[in-house]
């Protein structure tokens, strides 16, 4: 870097008491020829010059109308616009802010594993900017260019939530790694919440997809077809013959690629939403059940008896599982007549690690509440019969190993012969 520029970003350091507006001014273009550029400006993409070096920008515009998969971006703004109007305490409500101020995150980067010896060379991101979402990515042409890379990226940064697939655990750790070696150049990476929708995906649809990368969940559950799209493990490879080529061919791919697997992010946080806010008309019943298993583990109890009550009311697998969730949460609040009655229906579920819970607690419900030590009996013997019919066990607590279910049997024994 040079001195004059060094001087420069000092000088709002160097005044007192003096505030004035930061004014944004485009980079000056030095005398740096860039390969292709006609090419690449066919593509939408321009050179950003900065310190004798230089990275690429692509700039997309996409009108609010616009569908990918199942929904068009407007949607997501309706999808904003109902966690501010019923407000739930969940991790991935987005009250109290606006549209604007969510940003779709995803990078592109020569390997999987963290450390500095993994570079990115694609941050890519897209934010709602009026009637439009914007979309942009800045390109690493040369590994020497991660300061310009850096540092159009984060002068043009303003969101107040980070929102990526997968991006708690490699993303954002990345893209902190990449700063720290040019952080004395580039402004510091801002404070912001982050939703992550890998873990929503796991939740809400592990019962039905064998794998949950975001390709799958965007044709499983999103309704997005990839037409000729480069595989993502290809991308290094591609990246790597870019270096040395300097050809785009390949990169615009890529770009393609990413912008995707952005658009897709804004799609899948208003179906996730749709889905927990109880507005996605085709919703199934086993959605249902994993939103109301959610809010049960988050101590959102009116929600998740509110959505796990409507599934009880029927006999397929479903409704013994909001049965014996509800029936869980009964035991909780020490309503034990309610849980004995959701647990004693789950007994008939024919599912064995279902009834036999629902048997080990009806055990110690009649024998340490209900002080009927005949049923307790009963159930206890009936416990013992379920784990003897598994074939392979499951993985079961102590308490329902076959050795504690029969040490609980003699202490009913006992009780029951007084």
């Amino acid at each position: 870097m040079s001195l004059k520029n060094k001087l420069n970003r000092l000088k709002p350091h160097l005044s007192v008491g003096v505030q004035s507006e930061k004014i944004s001014t485009p980079p000056l273009a030095v005398n740096i020829e860039v390969p292709f550029k006609e090419q690449w400006e066919q593509e939408n993409v321009f050179p950003y010059f900065m310190d004798q070096n230089y990275c690429l920008i692509r700039e997309v515009k996409y009108p609010l109308s616009y569908q990918h998969g199942h929904y068009c971006f407007r949607d997501f703004l309706t999808a904003v616009d109902i966690w501010n109007k019923q407000p739930v305490n969940h991790p991935l409500s987005a009250e109290g802010h606006q549209a604007e101020e969510l940003f779709f995150f995803d990078t592109e980067t020569t390997g999987l594993g963290g450390g500095v010896g993994n570079t990115i060379f694609l941050l890519g991101y897209a934010s709602i900017s009026g009637d439009s979402l914007i979309l942009r990515q800045h390109i690493l042409p040369n590994p020497g260019a991660e300061v310009p890379l850096y540092q159009s990226f984060l002068e043009k940064v303003n969101y107040k939530t980070l929102v990526t697939y997968n991006g708690k655990s490699f993303d954002w750790p990345q893209v902190k790694t990449r700063h720290t070696l040019v952080r004395e150049h580039v402004p510091k990476l801002p404070q912001f919440g982050h939703f992550d929708l890998f873990h929503a995906a796991r939740r809400l649809w592990k019962h039905k997809l064998d794998r949950l990368k975001l390709a799958v969940v965007e044709k499983e559950v999103l309704g997005v077809e990839r037409v000729d799209d480069i595989p993502g493990f290809l991308a290094p490879m591609i990246y790597f013959e870019f270096i040395d080529s300097k050809q785009p061919n390949g990169m615009l791919g890529i770009l393609k690629h990413n912008e995707i697997d952005i658009l897709s992010l804004v799609t899948l946080y208003t179906h996730i939403t749709f889905q927990l806010c109880g507005t996605d008309t085709s919703q199934t019943r086993p959605e249902s059940f994993e939103v109301g298993r959610w809010f049960a583990s988050l101590g959102e109890q009116n929600e998740a008896e509110k959505v796990l009550t409507k599934l009880a009311n029927g006999s397929d697998f479903t409704s013994y599982q909001a049965k014996h969730a509800l029936a869980i949460q009964q035991k909780k609040e020490r309503d034990w007549e309610k849980a004995r009655k959701l647990f004693s229906d789950v007994v008939d579920s024919g599912d064995k690690p279902m009834m036999l819970d629902a048997c080990l607690e009806l055990a110690k419900i009649h024998e340490h509440r209900l002080k009927d030590y005949q049923l307790a009996l009963d159930y206890c013997q009936k416990a013992i019969m379920i784990v003897s019919q598994f074939e392979k066990p499951p993985k079961i607590t102590d308490q329902k190993s076959l050795e504690q279910l029969k040490f609980r049997l003699s202490r009913i024994e006992r009780k029951n012969a007084k």
